[in-house]
Parts: structure tokens; C-alpha cells; sequence
């Protein structure tokens, strides 16, 4: 299962991972949503779901992994250090799941642009 998350003029492509938290969410596209951005991340609320935390959920992730944070019923995209990081790690606030990951993992890095109230969109490829 392939996606596209579009914003500020740009596209970027990922695979869905076979979990039940990327089939979820992948059966809920398309979502069209605003940004909060926290330190070098952007999330996004989601519509209501069922999506429980998997056992694999972490808070560390790496460039390019896509997360679903329980928490906060939002996708987090981190692109680098957050306020909750140590050094240069991509740290959410709290565990997520991994559900998805970007073709071309360092394409995030353009997210820096982005702030608070720009529309993303995650639609099917």
C-alpha cells in the first residue's frame, strides 16, 4: 500500500507498513488536516479510530518513519531534534506507532518550512 502526503507544494511518497495501525489508517484516507508543529515535528490530527498502542510502539524514531500517536490521536512526522530530544535524535513526547515510511527518508527535511495551520493531506497512491 502506497501514500502521498501533500504540503506547502510538495509531495512525498511512503509505503504503508503491513500493521493493523497502517491498514487503519490507510482505510480512513483520504485526511485532510491543519499542522502543529513542536520543535523540528509535525502532527496532525486524525479522525476518531480504534488504533490501540502496538507492542513494537516507541518514541525514538529515524528520518523518514511515519507515527500514529496514540496519545494525542495525531500522525507525527518527525524531520529532526524535538524540545523532548536528546542530542540530535527525532523524540516524541510519549510512544507511537510506526505505520509508514517515506520512499526518500530525508525529502522530511523539508518540512522545516511548515507552520502551524498548513493543510496536509495523506491520500492513496
Amino acid at each position: 500500500m502506497n501514500i502521498k502526503i501533500k504540503i506547502m507544494n510538495m509531495s512525498i511518497k511512503c509505503k504503508v507498513m503491513d500493521t493493523s495501525t497502517g491498514k487503519e489508517i490507510y482505510s480512513m484516507l483520504p485526511i485532510k488536516s491543519k499542522v502543529n508543529t513542536w520543535g523540528k515535528e509535525v502532527y496532525f490530527y486524525i479522525p476518531k479510530n480504534t488504533i490501540k498502542p502496538e507492542k513494537n510502539a516507541k518514541e525514538v524514531f529515524n528520518i523518514g518513519e511515519i507515527a500514529f500517536w496514540n496519545q494525542g490521536n495525531a500522525i507525527a512526522i518527525g524531520f529532526g531534534p524535538t524540545p523532548a530530544s536528546k542530542k540530535d535524535e527525532i523524540r516524541l513526547v510519549s510512544s507511537a506507532n510506526l505505520w509508514a515510511k517515506a520512499n526518500n527518508p530525508h525529502e522530511l527535511k523539508k518540512l522545516e518550512g511548515s507552520r502551524d495551520g498548513d493543510i496536509i493531506e495523506v491520500l492513496k497512491d
